[in-house]
């Protein structure tokens, strides 16, 4: 059988006004076109392709269906009953039962995707439980001993639980559907977390060393026992975690999904803090030795490795939450698709060609095309809907305009 396409085609008239468009700061010449392709049943076998949005500011005579399309607002925003003392306190109260209830429901949520989630989900909240309890002893036995060297301890740890943490709640929100507030969904609340936990373990590199030049210019070196009775618990602690996270304990990981950066954040997390344990033994046991600035020595290859750990892992989060292009498709394949773009006969000039990473694996872009007064645009965005779905590009927002 023959494959059909079906194309959707809105637009709204230049001389037609809603009472409330220029509160909106819509012009009463503003026309936006939006296409979305739909296959048939007969085309459903075909290869999936992404969905390209097109806007345009010229008037067209497609062989396209019209309709008239508008926003429809709820008449309550806008009422004059809406500055009413007695409606707002009612939905005052009504916003706190919707705000208890909500927080309710994320609580039962994170429960259930605790019981329904991964492997790692779960070994991560045992890891925070671990670090919970070992650092609330280690605060109550320092305050307790006066030894201000736990208490700090105990102060680094908790900030440790609370970046864990963090990561598992994204992990736990990243799985919620797109809404009206969230449209693109929650997978970036990964990158976020792993982002923050990368900026955390350069903090922490730069403490050690700072810690390392301190204890060079202080020359003389303390030996204390119950340090290293800490070290070595935190030690062990870590390293369970590290065993747990073992399959991403890699520097050079491709990242495929938004959570391999957040378990890899996890992973490194617990690494690093289990170097510099393991820095602090190793600088206690040299000093029990008679070495000289052992504890410069060790602390300071302690704040390099923790650097050179973390780095790859920082700049490839901050990219992505800067929307810096793709390292996934070079920068000359897209200089490549501008130059196929521009040689054909109906396109005049293409500009504010945008193309970002929203998370791992999911490329979006944008660009405006300039057609030659007279010619049809649809083959054009075939050929872009085309062109760019074979480089892995998800979502392409298209802005024709005419010469």
């Amino acid at each position: 059988m023959e494959k059909s396409n079906s194309f959707k085609y809105q637009t709204r008239e230049a001389n037609w006004q809603h009472p409330w468009t220029g509160d909106f700061g819509f012009a009463a010449s503003d026309r936006r076109y939006t296409y979305g392709r739909q296959s048939s049943f007969n085309h459903q076998s075909g290869k999936p392709h992404s969905t390209i949005s097109v806007i345009s500011n010229e008037k067209l005579n497609p062989l396209l269906s019209r309709t008239v399309s508008s926003i429809d607002v709820p008449p309550e925003i806008y009422s004059d009953d809406y500055e009413s003392e007695s409606i707002f306190e009612t939905a005052k109260g009504s916003n706190k039962d919707k705000k208890a209830l909500s927080v309710l429901h994320s609580v039962i949520s994170i429960f259930g995707v605790v019981r329904s989630g991964k492997r790692q989900m779960k070994r991560l909240l045992i890891m925070i439980w671990l670090n919970v309890v070992y650092s609330t002893a280690e605060l109550g036995i320092g305050l307790f001993t006066g030894r201000v060297g736990l208490i700090s301890d105990a102060f680094h740890l908790t900030f440790g639980c609370g970046l864990l943490t963090f990561s598992f709640l994204a992990m736990a929100a990243s799985r919620k559907k797109p809404d009206r507030v969230y449209t693109y969904g929650y997978k970036r609340l990964e990158v976020l977390a792993a982002f923050t936990n990368a900026l955390f373990l350069l903090f922490m590199s730069f403490s050690t060393a700072v810690e390392a030049l301190h204890a060079f210019i202080q020359e003389v070196s303390e030996h204390k026992h119950y340090l290293i009775v800490s070290a070595v618990t935190n030690l062990l602690i870590n390293l369970i975690g590290v065993w747990f996270f073992r399959n991403y304990a890699r520097i050079s990981l491709v990242y495929r999904k938004a959570e391999d950066m957040n378990y890899q954040s996890v992973c490194l997390h617990v690494l690093a803090d289990s170097i510099r344990s393991a820095g602090f033994i190793l600088a206690s046991w040299f000093l029990s030795l008679g070495v000289d600035n052992a504890k410069v020595l060790c602390l300071g290859l302690v704040s390099v490795a923790v650097f050179m750990l973390v780095m790859l892992l920082f700049k490839s989060t901050a990219g992505i939450l800067l929307q810096m292009a793709p390292p996934s498709i070079p920068s000359s394949a897209l200089s490549k698709c501008l130059r196929q773009v521009t040689a054909r006969e109906d396109v005049s000039e293409i500009s504010q060609a945008r193309f970002w990473e929203l998370v791992p694996g999911h490329v979006v872009g944008s660009l405006s095309v300039q057609v030659k007064k007279g010619m049809d645009d649809r083959p054009t965005l075939q050929f872009l809907h085309g062109l760019y779905h074979d480089m892995g590009i998800k979502v392409l927002t298209v802005q024709t305009e005419y010469d």
